[in-house]
């Protein structure tokens, strides 16, 4: 009975979805008061109907019902409490599910908090939501159903995928998923400022939150993938350019984008189509890693779906909500007359070149993950695109970019002269400087990981010189204090994300200093890595909750000083009938002890060892990013009204 519960409840909110968008745009159109005011209460329908369906969803997940198809596929009564709730959205059709939960949450938090926009802006940005919403829901009930029965019931489950088994890809989609559909907010907005012809500066003051939002939690997710993939694959690395992980930059790269071209749009009025054309890419390039995730175009350990019929449907959300958004962007762009004039070098002009070398990056990763999927449809070849490409093609468009990040939160609006900038920074690149002679005469002619710590070093160091100049630290600092406290979160945070970025490239400076190890090792035996010695002293068995295991235990010495015991498993599953390695790790903060368990001969085992100088630092950087973005979110003047839209009135109609 629940499971169709769950299934009445997705066509109640496809039914409310559909209402929301006629009312909200005819509402708008013909300036009726009462249509307008009604699609925030059908806003609030939608995401109370798409949460039963969800928590019917989850029901069926915790108590095992094994008369439901995904339930049978995806979960088992042996699998923990947490995986079984995780289980939901670990697959195609609940993470689908999981979308338009978080799509429901987002129209529902712009009625709720919306109140100050004007009545037309609110109900056609909850129509455009509306709109999307009627997009997936279609989709997962014509084609990915999660409710769907299976009679005669299996006495149990066919388990989780194992490297799914995990604390870190429990929590992994939900907060992406807040990233990509936050976006689809911005994208709302965008199509409604398109269709009223108008972007001011109270509308950047609407939008920045926003993109502000879906921008930390897309950076969190992606941290918390990386770390995910560091430590359950037992590769050793951070990042794979796995086409998968690529879905999720790209999104990132138009966000950050967006996120510094809205701040313009609301200082200076200016960047206006940049800022526009940018939202509607962020969330056209969330939909295209749906995409390829969920089409089984791709091969990835993170792929959900090898159903081509599903990844056509998708394909032609794609082409609508996409394709609609820059045809209305280029019959109206026209009318988004820019106010605001700025030299070329100003805090203006460094936004501009951010955007260019942020979408530029952009457009190398985008050709890179898609052009073996072209190359093989069209040419009829298997060509594989790794990462010496993505390396080569997208450092040279980095760093400029993190020389820019620098300069421009110390340069003036409008206009700006190159000295004073230079005189608040110089010690800021004799860090850097400094940074790389001291790298190079430690490690030697080691360019690439000295280069990155002097960028490391600058980035960090002009965050800081930022702080300090706004708080006149240097010339008056006995006020330096009291300038402080006075200072708006939005400037911590937004100094505290430029450092989280130095902070994560100083990780991934260390790691190109990693060495590793392959060696078989008998009980008692040892060998040497990186200064340390590490002994076999056992192979066991061990019994999990819901597999078993081979573990080996690793005594790791400095000298006769124990440092730490290590002890990786090759972890077998039973239900899945698959096996799954499991790293040990043993963290410093200042370097990561990393082991591997191998086959086992010779009476013996294989054991790959790993050292990788400051890893941690790259996940740190991630989550200091992270909480800059909800540190500026948190600053009263973006949760406080928006200044009144200049000539806006409530009902204008398109």
């Amino acid at each position: 009975m629940i499971p169709e519960l769950g299934h009445f409840a997705l066509a109640l909110a496809l039914a409310l979805s559909l209402l929301q968008v006629g009312v909200g745009f005819w509402g708008a159109h013909r300036a009726e008061a009462r249509l307008m005011a009604a699609t925030a209460p059908i806003a609030a329908g939608v995401l109370v109907a798409v949460g039963a369906a969800w928590a019917c969803l989850a029901w069926a997940y915790v108590v095992n019902d094994t008369t439901v198809l995904n339930v049978v596929q995806n979960s088992h009564s042996a699998k923990p409490l947490l995986y079984k709730l995780s289980g939901t959205w670990g697959n195609h059709e609940g993470s689908m599910v999981l979308w338009v939960l978080i799509l429901a949450l987002c129209g529902g938090a712009v009625a709720g908090f919306g109140a100050n926009l004007p009545s037309a802006l609110q109900a056609r940005v909850l129509a455009v939501l509306a709109l999307v919403s009627v997009g997936f829901l279609g989709f997962i009930l014509a084609t990915s159903n999660p409710f769907d029965r299976v009679w005669p019931p299996p006495p149990d489950g066919q388990g989780l995928n194992p490297i799914l088994q995990d604390p870190g890809l429990a929590f992994h989609p939900p907060l992406l998923y807040l990233g990509y559909v936050g976006s689809a907010v911005t994208y709302a907005f965008a199509v409604a400022a398109l269709l009223e012809g108008r972007v001011d500066a109270a509308w950047g003051r609407w939008v920045r939150p926003w993109a502000l939002a879906a921008w930390a939690f897309l950076t969190l997710g992606i941290a918390l993938g990386s770390w995910w993939a560091y430590y359950e694959l037992g590769w050793g690395g951070y990042w794979f350019w796995d086409p998968v992980e690529n879905a999720s930059l790209l999104p990132w790269l138009a966000g950050c984008a967006l996120l510094h071209s809205a701040i313009v749009v609301e200082k200076r009025e200016a960047l206006k189509t940049w800022t526009v054309f940018l939202a509607l890419l962020a969330f056209g390039l969330s939909l295209l890693g749906t995409f390829l995730v969920r089409s089984g175009v791709l091969t990835s350990v993170h792929a959900f779906a090898n159903d081509p019929a599903r990844g056509v449907f998708i394909l032609g959300l794609l082409a609508a909500f996409v394709g609609g958004g820059f045809l209305l962007f280029a019959w109206r762009a026209g009318t988004l007359a820019p106010a605001g004039l700025f030299a070329p070098l100003s805090r203006e002009g460094s936004l501009v070149l951010n955007n260019l070398l942020l979408c530029s990056i952009a457009a190398v990763v985008l050709v890179g993950t898609l052009y073996p999927m072209f190359a093989d449809l069209i040419l009829k070849e298997k060509i594989s695109v790794g990462p010496p490409f993505f390396n080569t093609a997208t450092l040279p468009l980095a760093a400029p970019l993190i020389g820019a990040m620098g300069f421009g939160p110390v340069l003036p609006w409008k206009r700006a002269r190159l000295l004073p900038a230079l005189q608040r920074l110089w010690w800021a690149a004799l860090a850097g400087l400094g940074a790389v002679l001291l790298c190079l005469a430690i490690e030697g002619y080691r360019i690439g990981p000295a280069i990155g710590f002097g960028a490391a070093a600058w980035v960090i160091g002009a965050a800081l010189a930022d702080i300090a100049d706004r708080i006149a630290l240097f010339s008056r600092p006995r006020a330096a204090l009291a300038r402080a406290r006075g200072l708006p979160r939005a400037a911590w945070g937004g100094a505290l994300a430029h450092a989280g970025l130095g902070v994560t490239i100083l990780g991934l400076a260390g790691m190109g200093l990693a060495t590793d190890k392959l060696a078989l090792l008998k009980p008692g035996e040892a060998t040497t890595l990186a200064g340390l010695e590490y002994r076999l002293t056992g192979l066991r068995d061990v019994q999990g909750p819901n597999w078993t295991a081979r573990r080996a235990t690793l005594e790791v010495r400095n000298g006769d000083r124990l440092v730490t015991v290590l002890e990786p498993d090759k972890r077998s599953f039973a239900v899945s009938r698959m096996n799954t390695s499991e790293a040990a790790i043993h963290t410093t903060w200042l370097s990561d002890l990393y082991a591997v368990l191998g086959e086992e001969r010779d009476g013996g085992a294989v054991v790959r060892l790993h050292h990788n100088p400051l890893a941690p630092w790259i996940w740190l950087g991630g989550a200091l990013m992270a909480l800059g973005g909800g540190l500026s979110l948190s600053d009263r003047r973006m949760r406080v009204s928006a200044p009144a839209a200049k000539g806006l009135k409530a009902g204008a109609r398109a």
